[in-house]
């Protein structure tokens, strides 16, 4: 399988020049995500691809740190802080993990990302070290369904595993809502609010506390 930081250094011009698929819903869970910063609050974003999210969100906040695997979407994002002249948040190269990084946060952050962390409980837990006590935990994720669900998640798992195989996608695994959920409440958190937006499709917005 392609290291993940190749991967997404390679497809990070082609993802920072891709559409939201759905305003809609995105600006629903930027809004609701916005309810829980205060303004001198410090945030966290993992795995935050070219930080469009977590610069949307740096005028709610008072200082954002923003993180990713990949050196190219990291750079991409810091060219995009400095056109729209937002001084407020800093750029890390980093896993999941965030060894580099100390903490604590009064929200950190994982939109779209929990599904692509190869060892997701350990990544839970350094999540819950980093928060403050009564910090938020705020993800979005992708997850499998258990009844039917959208068409192009049966056809995202028939040509996965070929994919990954050549090296034209990263490590992927997909839990049940219920299954998501489970293991972030069995992690130290209370899931305070979630649902899916869009409603169609099986992303999962939580927010938990610690």
């Amino acid at each position: 399988m392609i290291n993940s930081a190749k991967f997404w250094d390679k497809i990070a011009p082609k993802y920072a020049k891709a559409a939201i698929k759905d305003v809609e819903s995105y600006q629903y869970t930027l809004d609701r995500t916005r309810s829980y910063l205060g303004a001198q609050d410090k945030v966290l974003e993992i795995g935050a691809g070219t930080g469009s999210t977590a610069l949307e969100l740096a005028s709610s906040a008072g200082h954002v740190t923003i993180t990713d695997v990949s050196p190219e979407m990291i750079r991409i994002g810091q060219e995009r802080a400095q056109e729209q002249g937002i001084t407020n948040v800093d750029f890390h190269v980093t896993d999941a993990g965030v060894s580099n990084l100390t903490g604590p946060y009064d929200a950190v952050l994982a939109h779209n990302v929990l599904h692509l962390i190869e060892d997701l409980p350990a990544a839970l837990d350094r999540v819950h070290d980093l928060l403050a006590p009564g910090g938020v935990f705020i993800s979005k994720t992708f997850c499998k369904p258990t009844r039917r669900g959208p068409w192009f998640y049966y056809a995202m798992k028939l040509l996965l595993p070929v994919m990954q195989l050549v090296g034209k996608a990263p490590f992927v695994s997909m839990m049940t809502i219920q299954e998501l959920e489970a293991m972030i409440t069995a992690h130290g958190f209370k899931i305070i609010e979630s649902g899916n937006f869009p409603a169609k499709e099986l992303r999962r917005y939580i927010v938990a506390r610690r």
